[in-house]
């Protein structure tokens, strides 16, 4: 693996930082299967309870890496695979997920920030989906699950970026912390969701996971028929061969 993402182990918490701070931690190819990766071993790891996502330097997460858009048949599957594994094994992690928002959680930074349960927030975080104007459809299913009905049709219609005060006042976020105190204290939210019984936390997200998939699993099997289609053409990815 290249070494993009840091897992640093404070007990029974993970504290898992994205590595390309120069690049405002865009999800390459790499990065994402590293995610990939990182995610399925914590699942099976039973010394870890409970895991904080983050982001080296001012941004915790900035989408895609548009750069790598494009190619060749065999590239696009790539870009697919390695998405689907990314998103799909940190919106399925069987254990409580902590993000420590410390700066721009935007496209795909901002889905990535949606599929953890519980969000705090640095006081210059931002989300929000500016991916419109390279025609591609933000995920609304996503955006539910962090924000009432109206305000989620509103960002993924215009591309607006919400700050961390917004973010408070719909409870996007649990908390707004200085940036300077931001990973301590997720760390402390993280500790304190560890010191309960393991098999009491799987349980609650059991739950978790399974009113997530009854309320919007079909939307998101139709986002990734539609992700699919625009990357590698046709309806069916069967298709694209």
């Amino acid at each position: 693996m290249a070494g993009l993402l840091s897992i640093d182990l404070d007990g029974a918490v993970a504290l898992v930082t994205l590595q390309r701070p120069e690049k405002r931690n865009a999800l390459s190819i790499d990065l994402r299967l590293e995610l990939a990766d990182a995610f399925g071993r914590l699942a099976d790891d039973r010394g870890v309870s409970c895991v904080v996502l983050t982001g080296a330097g001012s941004a915790f997460c900035a989408g895609m890496d548009v750069t790598q858009f494009g190619g060749d048949q065999a590239h696009k599957q790539r870009l697919v695979d390695s998405s689907l594994a990314a998103f799909g094994t940190v919106a399925r992690f069987p254990k409580p997920l902590v993000a420590a928002v410390n700066g721009a959680a935007i496209a795909g930074g901002f889905v990535l920030a949606l599929h953890c349960d519980v969000r705090l927030a640095s006081e210059t975080a931002r989300f929000g989906f500016p991916e419109l104007p390279r025609g591609i459809p933000p995920s609304y299913a996503a955006a539910l699950s962090g924000l009432p009905e109206p305000v989620a049709r509103e960002l993924c219609l215009t591309g607006r970026l919400m700050d961390a005060p917004e973010a408070l006042h719909y409870a996007l976020v649990a908390e707004v912390v200085p940036d300077t105190a931001l990973v301590e204290r997720s760390l402390a939210v993280g500790s304190g969701i560890a010191k309960q019984p393991l098999e009491a936390l799987l349980e609650v997200k059991r739950r978790i996971r399974l009113a997530a998939d009854q309320a919007r699993g079909h939307l998101f099997a139709d986002e990734e028929r539609a992700f699919r289609a625009a990357l590698l053409g046709g309806d069916d990815p069967d298709d694209a061969a």
